[in-house]
Parts: C-alpha cells; structure tokens; sequence
C-alpha cells in the first residue's frame, strides 16, 4: 500500500492512543485533544477502512479481530517511525552501543579481538552485556545480540559469521581406557557445563543415556569452561572453532562432532534502521570474521 491509500495519519494516532490507554478518555488526555474528538477520528477511521475496528455492543469498547491486526500493524509502524526520528535527531548518540554475545563467544572470541575495535573508535562507549539467553532487542536496549545456532529466530535478521561444528571433548587423561565411542561410557564421566545452558544434558539426552547412568555435572561460567576441559575435570560440548588450537596440540581430544551446514554464531540485530555505532560495530565484526 502507498502512503497515499493510507488513512489520515490523526486518526491512526487517535487509534493507537486508545490501544495504549485503554479508553477514549484516556487516549484524549495523552493526545492533548478530547474524548469526543478521540471518538471522531476513531469512526473516521473505520469509515476510511470499510471494516468496524472496536466493538461497541458492551459498556466498554474492545478491539475487533480486525482492530487487533491494526494495532499490531500501529505499534510497529509508529516503533519505527520512532527509531528514525530517534536517529535522525540525535537522541541516541551518545547512547553506549549494547553487545550481547553468548560467555563463551565473548571470553574466547571477542574480548581478545576488542581492543582492535575499540582503537578504531575511540570514543564509543560499550556496554558487554555475556548471557546464554536470546534477549530481547529493543529501541533503547541491546543493540546486536551474538548467538549460535542456525540462525532462524523470527523477526530478527542473522547473519551468519562462524561456521563452526558443536563438539564433545576431554582432556586424553580423563577418557585413558575409555570407549568414547559409547555415549553411555562417557556420560559415566565429570562433566562441564556453561551455567544457563544445556548443551551436555541435550547431547546425552538425544543419544538415550538416562539420568541415572550420569556421572557428575559442574556448572562454571563461560570463560572457565575450557579451562576446566584443558585441566582434565571434565567432559565438556563447545564449540570447534573455540578449541581448534588445543585439538592439534593434543591437549583436547574431540569425541564426538555434530556438523550441520549454517549452523554457527550468528550476528543479530533489528530489522531496520541502524545507529552508526551498531554500523560501526557490524562491519568491524564482520570483517574480523573473514579473516578467519
């Protein structure tokens, strides 16, 4: 639909006020203007569309089927138009650009590659924000989220920029005389975990190896995890290109792989309009990517 088929843009104001507020005197007060011309430009509105967007048969008005679909259609619509004008303006200069990566990508892939970043603009602010959960990306929140999987989360846009395999690995001293090639055999063994995650309990679930059968499990932060791997106290899944180094050096054996085409750490962000220091931060990541 062009611009110039939609209605007028006071009463989808008048409209998204009153789904915000919940009453046509609500919405009034937060517009500045009346209830009955609230109630105006709500009749206009349905009369522009053809359809009925509230239901009036009770002592409050609800939103028709129709009118939920238009407010979904509002909020998102006038969210954008806020980020630009946001960006347009200003107001979110001098904002700190917030990054959330995984623990683990974080300790063993970005921080020792960040201070490039940060030489290259030096007065960016940033806040690094570590946790294995998909936050949420909003107007004023984080910026770009770093997440491993295949990069299919709705709504969002992923671009993949390590293709890299999940694998089980151990120290060769914790698995001497073990037949790692039986999954109930290692599950008998330590294992490590990234704390808020279940990559080990997964890995053993899909292969049939009960709770029973398992051996102990420690949870320890991100950035401890390799190390714990390398010092023999336990089992742990990570990522290839994490140990890669320590897999030709023998001082991690890889017992199982799981390898998948596109499956990796994925760049995600907003779709949309982007403020220069998330560009900023995009295309030096990127390019630290290929380099790989």
């Amino acid at each position: 639909m062009k611009w110039r088929e939609l209605p007028p843009l006071a009463a989808l104001r008048a409209f998204a006020a009153f789904v915000e507020t919940g009453s046509v005197v609500a919405a009034g007060a937060a517009l500045s203007v009346s209830h009955a011309a609230v109630s105006q430009q709500l009749r206009a509105l349905e009369n522009h569309l053809g359809v009925s967007l509230l239901d009036r048969s009770g002592r409050a008005l609800k939103l028709t089927a129709d009118g939920e679909i238009l407010a979904h259609g509002c909020a998102e619509g006038f969210e954008q138009i806020a980020r630009a004008i946001a960006l347009v303006s200003g107001a979110e200069a001098s904002r700190p650009l917030h990054v959330s990566p995984t623990p683990s990508f974080a300790a063993a892939w970005l921080m020792p590659r960040l201070p490039e970043f940060r030489a290259a603009h030096p007065g960016l602010s940033i806040v690094l924000d570590p946790t294995p959960e998909l936050v949420k990306l909003a107007p004023g929140g984080v910026d770009v989220s770093i997440r491993y999987g295949d990069g299919d989360w709705p709504g969002l846009q992923a671009e993949l920029l390590l293709e890299t395999a999940m694998v089980v690995v151990a120290a060769p001293a914790l698995i001497e005389g073990v037949d790692t090639s039986d999954p109930a055999n290692l599950s008998a063994l330590p294992w490590l975990e990234e704390v808020g995650t279940t990559e080990s309990t997964r890995w053993l679930d899909a292969r049939g190896v009960g709770r029973a059968m398992r051996g102990s499990l420690t949870q320890v932060p991100g950035n401890l995890l390799l190390d714990g791997a390398r010092d023999g106290q336990g089992v742990a899944v990570t990522v290839r290109h994490f140990v890669e180094a320590d897999i030709q050096s023998n001082r991690l054996c890889v017992l199982h792989e799981d390898a998948a085409a596109g499956v990796g750490y994925h760049l995600v962000t907003r779709p949309g309009v982007q403020r220069p220091p998330l560009k900023a931060f995009v295309s030096w990541i990127r390019k630290a990517a290929r380099s790989e």
